[in-house]
């Protein structure tokens, strides 16, 4: 069955801000299970609001208003007091717009990791997160300490074309 325009801006929607929506709640409430569950939650709320014939004017910001106010409402439950709370990670630095830009440039970053070749990926993931020196990587996955650094280079260079590509389509 086809879909209709409604649903494939949603299905777009969807697409194109879960993953940073999942990020901005994790900033909340620091637990990736319940941060999907909130996001998935949310989005079957304002489907539900919009077939019932609501207009919403903005679709993403609701969304990012939704999941706050949901992940605010979790920790009110937990009896974490929630007056003055900023995302968890950037307390005190930055307000709700900056974490919202913050994910979704996160949500880019980690598409672009998504992208590596298995065996670079894990390599650099290895490396830049778990912060593991090359001779520790390579040990662990019985490799050459040159092919980690190999890798390690190639995941920067396809790195550094992708974010190239998004700023050239973005502002040229």
């Amino acid at each position: 069955m086809p879909q209709t325009d409604k649903e494939i801006l949603f299905d777009d929607l969807f697409r194109y801000n879960y993953r940073p929506l999942c990020l901005y709640a994790l900033h909340y409430i620091q637990d990736v299970d319940l941060a999907e569950d909130v996001v998935q939650e949310c989005y079957t709320a304002l489907w539900e609001k919009l077939q019932e014939g609501a207009h919403v004017l903005s679709r993403k910001s609701y969304l990012y208003m939704m999941v706050r106010n949901r992940c605010l409402d979790h920790l009110r439950k937990k009896g974490i007091p929630t007056e003055s709370l900023k995302p968890y990670d950037t307390y005190g630095i930055i307000d709700d717009n900056d974490a919202q830009e913050r994910s979704q440039t996160e949500a880019k970053l980690w598409t672009a990791i998504d992208s590596l070749p298995d065996k670079c990926r894990e390599v650099f993931i290895m490396s830049k997160r778990d912060g593991l020196k090359y001779e520790e990587i390579a040990d662990e996955l019985g490799l050459s300490v040159n092919t980690v650094r190999n890798q390690i280079s190639k995941a920067l260079k396809v790195l550094k074309e992708g974010i190239h590509k998004i700023y050239m389509f973005l502002f040229a």
